[in-house]
């Protein structure tokens, strides 16, 4: 068997690395996918398409069509999607896109420190599985695949 997740959420940390990583680790065969990683490329990509914005606001709207765009075909494939909320950085992503896996019943692994239990309290209800640590994502991925 081959799941392939969808990797939600913050891009400026190495928190992917460290799920694949580990999935690797464990001899998972897994795809990954999720919003792409390079931030300057994601905030370019309306322009490079459409060319230059008048401003910055609609500069930002065309590049999320993209970027929705985007999320909207990979999150449609996955079999399962982890939604990562850090506790440096603004989860809006993250929440978005647990907020779609959701709407379209794809299960969801919800990973978030137990300090950010009160903000997510919803999402996590709503969650397949909450965890607090990479580590126990992956734990719980590795039992899909045991016989």
């Amino acid at each position: 068997m081959k799941l392939t997740v969808y990797l939600a959420g913050e891009i400026h940390s190495t928190w992917r690395d460290d799920v694949k990583n580990e999935a690797e680790k464990r001899g998972l065969n897994i795809q990954f996918s999720g919003p792409m990683e390079n931030h300057d490329r994601s905030d370019s990509i309306g322009e490079e398409i459409l060319g230059t914005q008048p401003n910055a606001i609609l500069k930002d709207e065309a590049a999320s069509a993209f970027n929705n765009l985007r999320t909207k075909i990979l999150m449609e494939k996955a079999d399962l999607v982890i939604a990562y909320f850090g506790e440096e950085y603004k989860q809006w992503n993250s929440a978005m896109d647990a907020g779609i896996a959701l709407a379209k019943d794809k299960p969801l692994i919800l990973i978030r420190p137990e300090k950010l239990h009160h903000p997510l309290k919803e999402i996590s209800r709503r969650a397949d599985v909450t965890v607090s640590t990479i580590e126990q994502a992956l734990q719980a991925i590795t039992y899909i695949f045991e016989e």
